[in-house]
């Protein structure tokens, strides 16, 4: 069955305001049903979590809502999903309470391919406790994060591997559950960052082999909120730095202070709309949601397609990365111009991309781009249209003709006047 993009596109309301959206990798726009579920709950008679009157029982339903929502699309236990601010957050919180049980010379895998925030909470608790951190490289021209190093980089003394289930820079998608088994044989844990990995294709938990799997529901439709999802008997063994009163069960004792119950209804309705991108699915919203973003895969890798062919045939762009499996995701650069006057003079013609290094702080430096302004950064997410596409090739091929020497005679300066 085609991908109805007609359907989804009308559910969500800021695609009426006309500009491409290219910056999914930063954050999506909001489908409709969750702003409906965020203000309903805002409208609605709830309290802090109580068993005493219907306005707190109704705080409850809400947060167990949310729980079997993300365990829905990840394919884990309600009971092992904690709720937090960000990713960046979740991870720090991991982080400390992960290495209480570090001691000198015990060591941590990073790779050089991850968002900072699944580096720098690691780099500074092995800091703390006495632990080293050993690096994982990926190969500069294909950008492919090669499993078979895993083998030399973990051994006994390894607590932890953390690597990203798919690349915010360049997409890449590393061999997370054969990295996995290298760790888990080593007795190590395994943290995953799947922020950016989650919004483009089906999730599944066990077969990935992640011990703790994070994920933000913004990059997936959703409110500012993010998940750590770990098997209860997991969380179970760690205990956190908390306050006195409370609560001390699991998940519960991972996440301080009262949670944001309008937000956790949009998380739930966030998952709702993903399970509803395929019409013809039926089941569990466990099987809708498989069958929605298997959907939305398909079809967001039919526009990257036509993106990378787009952006190869255009005069003075360097493409980064070339990973055989990549999320719809691509950074590149245009001869002559920095990456953020490339954005501005995109975004002068609504179309919305990102620049600079998006937080993929390791990449970068090591990339030696980082200094120079990083990359510009195209992201395709399933409301984005082939229109959309060619909007972006023509206002680039615009742009390069101001660029690129003797392409117009003209510089992008005289071009955009």
């Amino acid at each position: 069955m085609p991908f109805d993009i007609a359907r989804v596109r009308a559910a969500y309301p800021a695609l009426a305001e006309g500009y491409a959206h290219f910056d999914g990798a930063a954050g999506t726009q909001v489908a409709a049903g969750v702003v409906e579920a965020v203000a309903t709950t805002m409208r609605t008679a709830v309290a802090n979590l109580s068993s005493a009157h219907v306005p707190g029982r109704r705080s409850g339903e809400l947060v167990a809502a949310a729980r079997q929502a993300v365990a829905d699309l990840v394919g884990g236990t309600p009971d092992g999903v904690v709720f937090g601010p960000s990713a960046t957050a979740l991870t720090y919180t991991v982080a400390r309470t992960l290495s209480r049980s570090w001691r000198p010379g015990d060591e941590v895998v990073l790779s050089r391919l991850d968002h900072d925030a699944n580096v720098r909470p690691w780099v500074q608790a092995a800091e703390a406790t006495g632990a080293v951190v050993r690096w994982a490289a990926f190969e500069p021209e294909s950008g492919e994060l090669p499993a078979a190093q895993y083998a030399q980089l973990v051994g006994p003394r390894t607590r932890l591997v953390a690597l990203t289930a798919g690349s915010n820079a360049i997409g890449t998608v590393p061999e997370v559950a054969e990295i996995a088994a290298v760790a888990h044989a080593a007795g190590a844990l395994v943290y995953v960052d799947g922020v950016h990995a989650t919004p483009h294709g089906p999730t599944d938990l066990p077969t990935l082999g992640a011990d703790f799997y994070v994920t933000s529901a913004y990059k997936w439709s959703g409110p500012h909120l993010a998940a750590v999802i770990a098997d209860p008997g997991r969380w179970e063994g760690l205990h956190p730095a908390k306050l006195l009163p409370s609560p001390d069960g699991v998940p519960e004792r991972f996440e301080a202070g009262t949670p944001s119950f309008p937000l956790l209804a949009g998380v739930r309705a966030a998952v709702d709309h993903l399970a509803d991108l395929d019409p013809a699915a039926t089941g569990s919203r466990r099987d809708r949601v498989l069958a929605g973003m298997a959907a939305a895969y398909a079809h967001e890798e039919r526009l990257f397609d036509r993106l990378l062919t787009g952006l190869t045939g255009l005069p003075g762009v360097t493409i980064y990365g070339a990973a055989r499996r990549r999320c719809p995701t691509v950074s590149f650069r245009l001869a002559g111009q920095s990456p953020a006057q490339t954005a501005s003079a995109l975004g002068e013609r609504g179309v919305c991309v990102s620049a600079g290094d998006y937080y993929a702080y390791e990449y970068f430096t090591a990339m030696g781009l980082r200094d120079s302004g990083g990359a510009v950064r195209a992201s395709i997410y399933h409301y984005n249209t082939e229109s959309d596409v060619d909007r972006l090739l023509t206002e680039l091929d615009r742009t390069i003709s101001g660029v690129v020497p003797d392409a117009a005679g003209l510089t992008g300066g005289e071009l955009l006047r």
